[in-house]
């Protein structure tokens, strides 16, 4: 297993209603030279949660004790600019489970689900309704059911379905990535190769 099975996520969630957060704002350039995932959850948001000094900025929402939790809500157009995977590391790595946005940029969608981190696209009216909850009281949960594809906040009768690719649902349900999926197919394609005339 890659990462921790998804299943049902029950968490308080953090907001950060800003759009357009970058690659470089999720973790700055400066902090690539790691090639494997572990330590970079530390510099998460690094320019925003540290002043010049190293001392954390009071008014960051990371740096507010009042919110915590698996879940991290953005803005729209969540993860745009380069590529870099240390993104979606960096949040997998600071104990994220979840993003949710109203729109997510391709790559950075896509490096989520390879290691464990399930972005939630949901529309923009549930969104501010999410964010007004959870600003009104931070220890609303908010429940987010991969199996049926579902979130709600809890105690409420607000829900949205969400779309999710068939195969990272799958690997995502028993925490697999794409190099676990196939040793999981080792037996079958096995049989299929002594089967199969060169």
């Amino acid at each position: 297993m890659a990462y921790e099975k998804f299943n049902i996520l029950e968490s308080t969630a953090v907001p950060l209603p800003i759009e357009n957060i970058d690659t470089d704002q999720i973790i700055p350039a400066r902090f690539l030279k790691a090639t494997e995932r572990k330590g970079f959850g530390e510099n998460l948001f690094r320019d925003w949660r540290y002043d010049s000094n190293n001392n954390p900025k009071e008014d960051f929402v990371l740096n507010n004790n009042k919110y915590t939790g698996k879940i991290l809500i953005g803005g729209k157009n969540f993860g745009s600019g380069s590529s870099r995977e240390h993104a979606a590391w960096a949040i997998y790595d600071y104990g994220f489970r979840c993003v949710i946005s109203s729109f997510f940029a391709d790559i950075f969608k896509n490096n989520c689900l390879n290691i464990g981190v399930l972005p939630v696209q949901i529309s923009p009216k549930f969104l501010e309704v999410i964010l007004e909850r959870i600003f009104k009281d931070p220890s609303t949960l908010i429940i987010v059911d991969l199996r049926k594809q579902l979130i709600k906040i809890q105690g409420s009768e607000y829900y949205e379905n969400f779309e999710i690719n068939h195969y990272k649902k799958n690997n995502m349900l028993n925490g697999y990535d794409d190099i676990d999926y196939l040793l999981n197919l080792k037996e079958s394609i096995q049989n299929f190769s002594k089967k199969t005339p060169l």
